[in-house]
């Protein structure tokens, strides 16, 4: 499976990451999944947000019945563009973005199934 994201979400992701560094940035993804391609449309904050220094979390009990939830986007300030055991147990939906410092384009986006296998990331104009 791939993940296509518009280039304005794509760079959002990326501001957001930036405006919150040190800390990590979580948001959820929004979209579809049609033939092997995750189509994200639209980026959320997601409810009752923590931003911490190694950390991020919000109250998944707090969000909306969403069948356009596709997963969750978070930040690494380290610049490490894996995830950790904590990312992989705690993941949500089909699809992880992780974006690393320093959050300059689209070469600091990386996207993950559940079982930790990198996804080719496609930005669309």
């Amino acid at each position: 499976m791939r993940v296509v994201l518009p280039r304005d979400v794509a760079g959002l992701l990326l501001s957001m990451a930036r405006e919150l560094h040190p800390r990590e940035m979580i948001a959820t993804l929004h979209g579809r999944v049609r033939k092997g391609e995750a189509r994200v449309r639209e980026v959320y904050l997601a409810p009752q947000s923590i931003y911490g220094e190694g950390f991020s979390a919000f109250n998944f009990h707090q969000m909306p019945i969403d069948l356009s939830f596709l997963g969750i986007a978070h930040s690494h300030p380290s610049g490490v563009g894996m995830p950790s055991y904590e990312d992989l147990n705690n993941m949500m939906g089909r699809v992880m973005i992780i974006v690393t410092a320093p959050y300059a384009d689209e070469r600091d986006i990386h996207a993950f199934d559940a079982e930790g296998r990198r996804l080719e990331v496609v930005i669309t104009d």
